[in-house]
């Protein structure tokens, strides 16, 4: 049964909800077992009335090879079988018996190679796979073939993901591959076990007792990741300190990396650029000096001796005081071809952060980091990528795409999101992050005209590129639940499933979620589902509507519309609305500071064009008299006020929802995401009524419905 958005998010709807969720209260013959959130969405829970047909379809299992990655898979399916099909699945040794699943590859298999499926597996690359139903010796089976034994893996996920959310199985003809080459998380950890922006309790890297004592939580994080085809990760903060790459710490590193190579998930680090000074003891940092580049090539094959498939490094370099190559009159591509250059003989990558904003390059923030690479497009080499955040600025609720995506014709550009949710409620508030990535992949950059959407920019397929990726800044900490927030689960999950695949939906990857996470039940996973949907909307109606950004003080969570000290004049919230009593927003218009025109046409048209400008972009490129009129007739500061109204009813509407849920969903989970509901719902009140009393004093107007 689908449920339309609007049952649920109009006038009435707690109501209808409680009804609808009360019809199905009978199925629930017992109360469901508490559950603490440590099994992600990998929890294996009985699918249902398909139990049957599952028996049927997978009566025997044979995995061809005899590496560690075919074990997991081995064992993986293992428990999968005995959580929900109640039993085991008889090993088969030798031949293929009826409803075997049959996983191999070409190189291990004599039976995948009599399939002749070349082709098909030609297709894939070394971590696509094939799910096929098949027959062999005249027997029903199914087969998942790959090139790799982490192809293989990540078609045993994509069969259980099947198997967990009650799709058919009997009749498969499944070809995948990754859109996106590197799928990566980052982590911001430090190593006194702290997390820049980590909302989960404290890293999950235990530093003091590496590389003697490895936690079992290694091995579920990199199967966790490797569930969803997330192919390495930065295990350390940008902000980086040096002593990562001292020996002691790269044993513990390599330690780590060790665990996670069965799953296909490969170390990198980021790295501080003065390394060579503060670790080396040189006298200089500077890329272009003959002994800097040598103790980086030395520290690269150090690097490598310990972890052969080290993927490389991420680099933040002269930006918000870390250093640099500037530092020492040289550019971001000579620092970065230094270190691309000690790399290269190990196969590894450079991945060079464009978040620079340096005051000199230009007054407005927005436009610094599009001037300062696009003047060295073509100037990299080959094994550098240039990592750029979605939005101009950081992170924001609400962003217009960077310009850089399109903007690099000759540099590979890989994105940078961010599931830790920063700016966007921390683990405090239920925000589901799907529905913002999508518009911003699906954003159109008209770079080679319509249909150079950004997803296909970071796939290669507008300017070609021998490097495409997705990254996102993921905080994972000690909580049990791995995010602080159930519900953050949903961002980790979301990223990785898009970065395999773009052309997701946000809405499909969100009812996987709830099915996998919480439940398969038709009316409770709708509800959830739509809860997810409409989250991220409803947290910038209370936040940050219309185009507005920055509203926050140095916590990056609290509404401070009012602040205006900083050590930086853009570290502060005056310095993007410009709220004055002849109106608000910050003008990038061809008649402004003129950031459109770092987009292309048309992109650039209807942005400068305040009539085509979309109203959730308003403020962002506009600055409008407060009695300017919006599409609906409406001024902008009664629209202003009725946005954050609305938002906290959304929110208040978000929590009542869940309280219906009770009894659908384990106490336990139940209990904690409305425990963070109650908070969300009086944090989107705070933020309304102190947005409004703070911009009210230069608008001079009532609030609409205010007493």
């Amino acid at each position: 049964m689908r449920l339309s958005r609007r049952e649920f998010m109009a006038a009435g709807m707690a109501g209808a909800a409680g009804l609808c969720v009360g019809s199905q209260a009978a199925e629930l013959s017992r109360p469901l077992p508490d559950e603490d959130g440590y099994k992600l969405w990998l929890r294996y829970a009985r699918p249902g009335d398909v139990i049957q047909t599952y028996r049927k379809v997978v009566q025997h299992i044979r995995v061809d090879g005899v590496s560690a990655t075919c074990r997991i898979i081995l064992s993986e399916f293992d428990s999968a079988a005995k959580a929900m099909l109640g039993r085991a699945i008889p090993l088969s040794m030798n031949d293929v018996a009826e409803g075997t699943l049959l996983i191999g590859t070409p190189g291990n298999s004599a039976q995948i190679r009599e399939l002749h499926w070349a082709t098909d597996l030609g297709a894939v690359g070394d971590e696509g796979y094939i799910i096929r139903s098949a027959r062999i010796e005249n027997k029903p089976v199914t087969v998942i073939a790959a090139n790799s034994d982490i192809g293989s893996l990540y078609g045993c996920f994509h069969f259980l993901r099947l198997m967990q959310t009650a799709q058919p199985i009997d009749a498969l003809n499944i070809i995948e591959r990754p859109a996106l080459q590197l799928r990566l998380m980052n982590h911001w950890d430090n190593l006194n076990g702290t997390i820049e922006r980590g909302y989960a309790g404290r890293s999950l890297w235990q530093w003091n007792d590496l590389p003697d004592t490895l936690s079992p939580r290694y091995a579920d994080y990199a199967r966790a990741c490797a569930s969803i085809g997330i192919n390495g990760a930065v295990v350390n903060n940008v902000n980086a300190d040096p002593r990562v790459l001292s020996p002691e710490w790269l044993r513990k590193v390599a330690a780590l990396a060790d665990v996670w190579r069965p799953y296909g998930v490969h170390m990198y680090l980021s790295v501080n650029f003065a390394s060579p000074v503060r670790l080396g003891g040189l006298a200089t940092a500077d890329p272009l000096d003959q002994g800097v580049m040598d103790w980086w090539k030395a520290k690269a094959d150090e690097i490598y001796g310990l972890i052969p498939d080290f993927g490389g490094f991420l680099v933040k370099a002269n930006s918000e005081g870390q250093p640099g190559p500037k530092t020492y009159g040289r550019t971001h591509a000579e620092g970065a071809n230094m270190l691309a250059d000690a790399l290269a003989p190990h196969k590894g990558n450079v991945m060079w952060r464009a978040f620079v904003y340096d005051e000199d390059i230009d007054p407005d923030r927005a436009k610094r980091a599009y001037i300062e690479f696009t003047r060295l497009d073509g100037q990299f080499r080959p094994n550098v990528a240039i990592q750029v955040k979605n939005g101009p600025i950081d992170f924001q609720p609400r962003e217009p795409f960077h310009p850089l995506f399109g903007g690099m014709k000759h540099t590979p550009v890989i994105a940078e999101i961010q599931a830790t949710q920063e700016y966007l409620g921390q683990a405090k508030h239920l925000v589901y992050l799907g529905t913002m990535w999508k518009e911003f992949l699906d954003s159109d950059t008209h770079a080679k005209g319509a249909g150079s959407t950004v997803a296909h920019v970071l796939a290669g397929k507008v300017h070609p590129s021998h490097i495409t990726g997705m990254v996102s800044v993921t905080n994972p900490g000690l909580d049990t639940n791995w995010c602080g927030h159930h519900f953050s689960q949903s961002n980790w999950y979301a990223f990785g499933r898009l970065a395999w695949n773009p052309a997701l939906s946000a809405r499909e990857i969100a009812d996987e979620w709830a099915r996998m996470t919480f439940t398969n039940n038709d009316m409770t996973r709708a509800i959830i589902r739509i809860m997810m949907m409409d989250s991220r909307e409803t947290f910038v109606n209370y936040t940050m509507p219309l185009g507005l950004h920055h509203l926050i003080g140095g916590n990056h969570y609290a509404p401070m519309p009012w602040n205006s000290r900083a050590p930086r004049a853009d570290w502060t919230a005056t310095y993007y609305h410009q709220a004055s009593e002849d109106g608000i927003g910050f003008d990038r218009t061809r008649r402004g500071d003129r950031a459109v025109e770092q987009y292309f046409p048309p992109v650039c048209d209807r942005f400068d064009d305040i009539a085509q400008c979309p109203e959730v972009y308003l403020l962002w490129f506009h600055r409008c008299a407060w009695d300017y009129r919006m599409k609906s007739g409406k001024t902008l500061w009664d629209a202003l006020c009725e946005t954050y109204q609305q938002g906290a009813k959304q929110a208040a509407v978000l929590q009542k929802t869940w309280q219906f849920l009770a009894g659908q969903v384990d106490a336990r989970r139940h209990a904690e995401v409305a425990d963070r509901l109650v908070i969300q719902v009086a944090d989107a009140a705070k933020w309304r009524d102190q947005i409004l009393e703070y911009f009210g004093q230069f608008s001079k107007r009532p609030r609409p419905g205010a007493s």
